[in-house]
């Protein structure tokens, strides 16, 4: 056979060991074949696993909002002015060995609006319900009265020192007196306030007379009065009740 006869060779293909055409690797194969990329790999897999793994968490675990607590809190509650100083020696004063009094002549007055308790009959928490407007608002204390509509003397239910005492735009002037054990009194709808903030008072000393407020209008001369223990609203007269049995024995 003659040279003319004789199949060309690619000249360009890299021959093999056995005297074979060579594959030319592909671009994939030799990014392979490096020794940094199997950790790269597999740290860009847990990468990824850990991503959506903390978004299909996210999107599972359910969104919670704090309920309204509009119904368990004081008609208009104002903070402790900045210079009062908060320590227990200035805030409490003992009161633990007194029974809690009325903080009016209630052989002259009535409860013209109840304390909101939800766990009493519709019908009474109704009547416990504050309208303004198309607002309600439910009584977090107790109203009192009398058939005259007029004013009279409202005492401090237990000693201790007053925290607020201030004008209010809807509950008229409001006094609110610290005690021991995490007790507070408040008392909102008064006229001629007699105290102000950081006195010391004890039990029966006279703060102020009823008078009248924006929230409660329709009731016209009354005391709204509440009673909180370490902060939650509880009806003043399972505290009164007793202070009414002590005082008819």
């Amino acid at each position: 056979m003659n040279d003319q006869n004789k199949p060309k060779l690619n000249e360009d293909s890299p021959k093999t060991a056995m005297g074979g055409t060579a594959v030319k690797p592909s671009a994939w194969r030799k990014l392979l074949s490096k020794k940094w990329t199997a950790p790269a790999a597999f740290m860009a897999a847990a990468a990824i696993i850990v991503t959506l793994m903390w978004i299909y968490q996210g999107a599972d675990k359910p969104t919670t909002t704090k309920p309204a607590t509009d119904s368990e809190v004081s008609q208009g509650t104002t903070n402790v002015p900045a210079d009062v100083e908060q320590t227990d020696d200035t805030l409490e004063v003992a009161s633990s060995n007194e029974t809690m009094q009325w903080p009016a002549d209630y052989t002259q007055l009535e409860v013209v609006s109840p304390f909101y308790d939800e766990k009493a009959p519709s019908e009474e928490r109704q009547a416990a319900m504050i309208q303004t407007g198309n607002t309600f608002t439910a009584n977090m204390g107790i109203d009192l009265a009398n058939t005259a509509d007029k004013t009279f003397d409202v005492s401090a239910a237990l000693s201790g020192r007053v925290t607020v005492a201030e004008q209010h735009p809807l509950n008229g002037s409001i006094v609110e007196i610290k005690h021991a054990d995490g007790i507070m009194t408040v008392y909102h709808s008064l006229s001629d306030v007699q105290v102000k903030v950081g006195d010391e008072v004890k039990q029966g000393t006279l703060i102020a007379r009823a008078g009248r407020s924006e929230l409660e209008k329709d009731l016209g001369v009354h005391l709204h009065f509440e009673v909180r223990k370490d902060g939650k609203a509880i009806d003043p007269k399972t505290l009164l009740t007793l202070a009414s049995a002590e005082s008819n024995q």
